[in-house]
């Protein structure tokens, strides 16, 4: 037994030499993941629609000594996202981070916040998914490739006025599960990462009075909302080596809310 334990070699937590894209990587999560990435090493590939916010990221990647590239993309356009992933020389890590949230009654949901929510929190999702996967593989090579999908706790649980965030998200966790049985003989992990409410601008909007935050965070057993590094650096720990047994699963940062 003290052989076993003398040969044993633990696998690392550094994305060193990986190149990763990031939807969604202007502000927020987003950003807080690219910046997490480029500090354990990673490439990085900062994808969404506003060049300023990318470019912003970008600099402080840059003043570290990071290696990033910025590429404006909306990534409900299906065209151009295949473009954009297929034109890249290669591709470790996907970190399909891009969503959004209308959070209303339900007899009071548009169509227009409907279709805005199925088209970026599942369609883009899947399509972004589909050519990453095509990307990681083209080569023939044994792959080794990490796809996280940016999911909920939303995506375990239901909420009052949020019907449709919570089935988008309910979905990637059903895409996620999928891909990660049909991808795990090719050498591609694939996982969800599931914050509770998230100290960001986003959240900000919608947690707009004390008693909304009050509610909240009496919801969650830790009694806080998250902070984006707690977030970042659950998504270095699923992309690198040390996760290398973990696929087709959701890793929940959310204070204890859905162990309720």
């Amino acid at each position: 037994m003290s052989d076993e334990l003398e040969a044993m070699v633990f696998p690392s937590s550094r994305l060193d030499g990986k190149v990763a894209l990031i939807t969604g990587a202007g502000a927020g999560i987003g950003a807080g993941i690219a910046l997490a990435f480029s500090a354990a090493g990673a490439d990085l590939i900062l994808v969404g629609r506003t060049e300023e916010s990318l470019e912003n990221v970008a600099a402080i990647i840059r003043r570290r000594g990071g290696k990033v590239e910025v590429k404006v993309c909306d990534v409900t356009q299906s065209a151009a996202v295949r473009a954009l992933i297929s034109g890249i020389d290669t591709l470790d890590i996907l970190v399909n981070n891009a969503g959004t949230n209308h959070p209303e009654p339900i007899q009071e949901v548009s169509d227009d916040h409907l279709d805005a929510m199925l088209n970026l929190n599942v369609r883009a999702c899947f399509v972004a998914c589909q050519a990453a996967v095509v990307k990681m593989l083209e080569k023939n090579l044994p792959a080794s490739g990490v796809i996280i999908n940016v999911s909920s706790q939303m995506g375990h649980v239901g909420s009052p006025n949020r019907t449709v965030y919570c089935m988008t998200k309910h979905a990637i966790e059903g895409l996620t599960k999928a891909m990660a049985v049909e991808l795990a003989q090719q050498g591609i992990r694939v996982n969800t990462l599931c914050p509770t409410f998230v100290e960001t601008g986003l959240i900000r909007k919608i947690v707009d009075t004390p008693e909304k935050e009050a509610f909240l965070v009496s919801q969650i057993p830790m009694g806080r909302m998250a902070k984006i590094e707690d977030i970042a650096s659950a998504a270095v720990y699923l992309a690198s080596p040390a996760a290398r047994m973990v696929t087709g699963t959701s890793l929940k940062v959310d204070g204890g809310w859905t162990a309720q």
